[in-house]
């Protein structure tokens, strides 16, 4: 048992150190500084949205305890990623895990640099399941979460699998409360949009919303008990040259119950963006459907 032991102990710090090389202090809020991953050898750093408060002033800490200057190339806050570049050589960066040899129950490793060496902390997978939409409304294509225990200044680095392969990138501020990654294959499609157009399209209608309990003779045919009333329309809005008025509840979009303000982001999705979507309204006392043309949200 304890050769057992030994052995996977000796893996474990193995994995640790080939990883170490490809982990980054970034330096971008007042506060604790967090850790952030090395993408690729032209001077591209991932790390989490939350913890690069501003766009200026922010430097990277580099495995050799060298602080160097960064930008940023994009953020996007509704997964909580954000792109920086570097000037720097040898930049290394992690091999990837394949999404297929993702299971619950594997051990993973937790990695951060809030200082000038690399932490590390164990846990396991607890749950991997199919896409879902954070609070925001950004789509993640898979539900990773574990038992790790975040570490202040852990946000922003990467979650490596005993290959010392990146598995995905650790963030406390996705899902308050539980401990969840956004997975390799989410990284790599946000990362490209990122460094390709600095941003990523969200779909914007142009009205305020208050959440609102529906009539009685309305739960029923609605299959839900709540909607969103339309508080205030904008000008020239997508909302607006739709037809949606002042007094609709909106109950649904694109066969999709809207019931909260974070469903309705989470419908906004790029792949709406100038497309015409169904939108189910409650309007005096009657259900009817809109094509609406959602805009880009500014």
């Amino acid at each position: 048992m304890s050769e057992i032991l030994s052995g996977i102990s000796d893996g474990m710090a193995a994995a640790v150190e080939s990883a170490s090389a490809s982990v980054v202090r970034v330096e971008g809020r007042r506060r604790l500084p967090a850790s952030g991953i090395v993408w690729s050898n032209d001077g591209l750093i991932l790390t989490a949205s939350h913890v690069v408060r501003r766009d200026k002033g922010i430097k990277v800490g580099l495995p050799g305890s060298e602080s160097v200057p960064a930008e940023v190339v994009g953020r996007d806050q509704t997964t909580d990623l954000a792109l920086l570049r570097v000037e720097a050589a040898d930049l290394v960066p992690l091999p990837q895990a394949a999404d297929k040899e993702m299971a619950v129950g594997q051990l993973l490793l937790a990695l951060g640099r809030p200082g000038h060496t690399v932490q590390a902390t164990l846990g396991i997978v607890s749950a991997f399941a199919g896409s879902w939409r954070t609070r925001h409304g950004g789509l993640i294509d898979n539900y990773l979460q574990t038992d790790v225990l975040m570490y202040p200044g852990f946000s922003g680095g990467p979650l490596i699998n005993a290959g010392a392969q990146l598995v995905g990138l650790n963030s406390s501020a996705l899902h308050p409360g539980v401990s969840v990654a956004i997975p390799v294959n989410s990284l790599n499609r946000i990362t490209q949009t990122l460094a390709d157009h600095g941003r990523i399209r969200r779909g914007y209608l142009g009205v305020s919303t208050q959440r609102v309990r529906l009539p009685e003779n309305v739960r029923e045919a609605a299959g839900q008990k709540r909607g969103l009333l339309i508080v205030s329309v904008e000008p020239g809005s997508p909302a607006e040259t739709g037809g949606l008025t002042l007094g609709d509840t909106i109950i649904g979009i694109a066969d999709a119950p809207i019931r909260s303000h974070d469903e309705l982001l989470a419908q906004l999705a790029a792949d709406t963006v100038e497309q015409k979507v169904p939108i189910k309204l409650l309007r005096g006392g009657e259900i009817i459907t809109l094509n609406v043309k959602i805009g880009e949200r500014p």
